[in-house]
């Protein structure tokens, strides 16, 4: 995988890839930390997508968040 002409030397696996341009990543836990907001933003710069979704069905009640690089 390529990045700012660097070569990765892993790859990464999002959750879910909807329409060929929505990355969605879905978390069951307490809260969404800015780490997870960080590994989304990462998934959107290496694979040249716009938008992303962080979905947690971890607390009372469905938690949406969008992010748009």
């Amino acid at each position: 995988m390529q990045y700012k002409g660097y070569t990765l030397p892993h790859k990464f696996f999002a959750d879910f890839v909807a329409f060929a341009s929505v990355i969605v990543e879905v978390k069951a836990q307490e809260g969404i930390a800015d780490i997870q907001y960080s590994q989304l933003l990462n998934y959107l710069r290496v694979s040249r997508c716009k938008v992303g979704l962080v979905i947690n069905f971890g607390e009372d009640s469905l938690k949406i968040k969008r992010v748009v690089l």
